[in-house]
């Protein structure tokens, strides 16, 4: 077994790396960027190292950085996680070469299932069935149109090189392939500096099923079962299970299979995932079935796998790294129980799901429940930083039966507290209660059909708006709960020359209040209109209070501010810190509502910033390249007279 080891990644992954192979007796190195000075993962690990600016292409995406930095701590081996260049083959040979372990895959293996195209020509050898597209060498746009027309619409592009949701365009008819094409090949240059494409046909009712795998260098491989991943946004994984709700013992024998073949055809060794689209439209079937890639890393997902199977995936690979057989034969691994995880992101599902970045001055997931695994990448304190993956946490439930699952989940978001930074918890709560869901009928179109229902949350209720009342009222600001907001008040109450309930003679005894939140949004209520046993606690002039996955902030009405509200009629400004890639328009230019302006890249997604009107470009400050700054005005569209 390795005695040292170097983890090439950052976040969650980092942390979770680290727990593992200090229970194996692994000394642990931490790289870090500028963002990252701080980071839970750098001190978390028994020694780090600076390896750049915040920019990840100027250091975790720079492999000779990484190489050096093990070399120079006496690391034997590197994990790179995933995502960065967990997949680069290019990276993982110079690792081998530099006399250290790779704790992946063999270089060959990822060559052979990184570019999509390749991959599915391999499977078809090997008798895994494929999804019906093209894959061809002729990226032409006219032939790329032609070959669209010819699958039928709807069709989906995606990049040979792509990755995590990255560079994929659904199309649902001809005259939007030419757009979607630029846009996703513009999107697969800048994320894997490659823009070269292929079609797959877009399958109406699809399940997202993938089978881990497992190979070691004694020749043997196993699979661990299958995930359910078909909850999905913008083609990003939000919540995954195991085993897959529907899945027939006939059936996933013959998908687990199927994915030992495919892993058997490339030599595989180490931890893998094939994935394979599924017609969901008559409930799973084998001949249904087909694969679409192969994810030559440890996922994100893979504690579920480990929660129904009882084993440590990380565990395994350091083992099988380190010239160790396979811990497990495929007759010693079975399912226990069901397992759920939900994919805790900073960003806003109200605003489009925009990115969100800075301080958790706020950061307590259920201070009550505490029944779920928590694999976090960051703490109270810490930063959330726009130049990387905007996911905080993952929330795993795991119980003996689905239900007891996804009961934990919302156990443990209904209160989590984190703030001023947005996240999606309480969409993760409308989700998991979504009927659909919970009768387990899954798809990857279910969030896009009920869009409008999952993301707006709902107003607070009157005990939350009491509670927060109560916080305001108390002298000391410290952190405290409903119940201790309610003793208070009623011991004010008590008090009738210093109570703030409204008292006077031969009068109501209530009294209307009002708040305000950091929106801008006035709520008026009765004070004393029962109060809710939250956990509160008092930032400045804010009261913070979560109420169903919602965390909200209250201050006296009285308090204003100059930048609550809306920006400046037609002037449209940069939501947040990003890179421009593409300016549509020109000064002077007529424009109308919804049309597409201008292209923001943040982390690793591109944003299109639209006209909110009929008019005329009054004046553009945006240029393909530049790096601007949250609330940078871009674009100033005025009225069309």
């Amino acid at each position: 077994m390795m005695k040292s080891l170097l983890i090439a990644n950052r976040g969650e992954i980092a942390c979770r790396i680290i727990r593992t192979a200090r229970a194996m007796g692994v000394r642990t190195v931490a790289v870090y960027s500028d963002a990252d000075a701080n980071a839970l993962h750098v001190r978390q690990a028994d020694e780090a190292v600076h390896i750049g600016p915040s920019p990840a292409r100027e250091s975790y995406l720079v492999g000779d950085k990484i190489i050096a930095a093990a070399k120079a701590t006496g690391a034997e081996a590197i994990h790179p996680g995933y995502g960065f260049l967990s997949e680069n083959a290019d990276f993982a040979q110079a690792v081998l070469d530099a006399g250290l372990v790779w704790v992946g895959p063999r270089p060959d293996s990822i060559r052979a299932m990184g570019l999509k195209d390749a991959a599915k020509a391999r499977m078809i050898a090997a008798g895994v069935p494929v999804t019906p597209g093209y894959l061809g060498e002729d990226q032409a746009p006219e032939r790329l149109q032609s070959e669209a027309d010819a699958i039928g619409y709807p069709v989906l592009i995606k990049a040979v090189a792509g990755g995590g949701g990255k560079g994929m365009r659904r199309v649902d008819a001809a005259q939007q392939f030419s757009e979607m094409l630029q846009s996703c090949k513009r999107e697969a240059a800048s994320s894997f500096g490659d823009d070269r494409v292929l079609l797959e046909k877009y399958i109406l009712s699809p399940r997202h099923i993938e089978v881990q795998v497992f190979g070691d260098t004694h020749g043997n491989v196993v699979h661990l079962f299958e995930r359910d991943c078909s909850l999905q946004r913008r083609h990003q994984k939000v919540i995954e299970e195991a085993p897959a709700p529907g899945m027939d013992e006939a059936t996933r024998e013959a998908i687990c299979a199927a994915a030992v073949r495919a892993a058997r055809a490339v030599d595989y060794v180490g931890a893998g995932t094939i994935e394979f689209i599924a017609d969901a439209s008559e409930g799973l079937r084998a001949d249904r079935i087909w694969f679409m890639e192969m994810n030559t890393r440890l996922q994100v997902e893979h504690p579920v796998t480990e929660e129904i199977t009882g084993q440590d995936l990380v565990e395994w690979q350091l083992r099988v790294a380190s010239g160790e057989p396979l811990p497990r034969r495929q007759d010693e691994l079975s399912i226990d129980g069901w397992a759920m995880e939900a994919r805790l992101y900073a960003e806003d599902p109200a605003k489009g799901f925009l990115p969100s970045i800075g301080r958790l001055d706020v950061f307590d997931l259920d201070p009550f429940y505490g029944a779920a695994r928590i694999d976090a990448g960051v703490e109270q304190g810490g930063e959330i930083s726009s130049f990387y993956d905007p996911m905080i946490a993952k929330i795993i439930g795991r119980g003996e039966s689905r239900e007891d699952a996804r009961e934990q989940i919302i156990g443990e978001l209904l209160n989590a507290t984190i703030w001023p930074v947005r996240t999606n918890a309480g969409f993760i709560v409308r989700l998991l209660r979504h009927s659909g869901f919970e009768r387990g009928e899954v798809d990857t179109g279910l969030i896009g059909r009920d869009i409008d229902q999952l993301t707006a949350p709902e107003p607070p209720s009157s005990g939350i708006l009491n509670a927060a009342l109560g916080v305001l009222a108390m002298p000391d600001g410290r952190d405290v709960v409903g119940c201790d907001v309610l003793e208070h008040q009623i011991a004010q109450a008590a008090r009738p020359w210093t109570s703030s309930s409204g008292f006077r003679l031969n009068r109501p005894a209530s009294l209307a209040a009002r708040l305000v939140d950091q929106s801008g949004t006035v709520y008026e209520f009765d004070r004393g209109d029962g109060i809710d046993p939250a956990f509160v606690s008092r930032r400045e002039e804010w009261a913070i209070v979560p109420e169903l996955g919602t965390t909200f902030a209250f201050r006296p009405y009285a308090v204003r501010s100059s930048n609550l509200g809306p920006a400046a009629d037609g002037a449209i400004l940069a939501p947040m810190p990003g890179r421009i890639t593409a300016v549509e328009v020109t000064p002077g230019d007529t424009v109308t509502k919804g049309q597409r302006l201008v292209t923001l890249e943040a982390m690793k997604m591109e944003h299109s910033l639209t006209a909110p009107f009929d008019g005329v470009v009054a004046e553009l400050n945006a240029a393909p390249g530049a790096q601007v700054n949250e609330g940078t005005l871009l674009v100033k569209v005025e009225r069309s007279e």
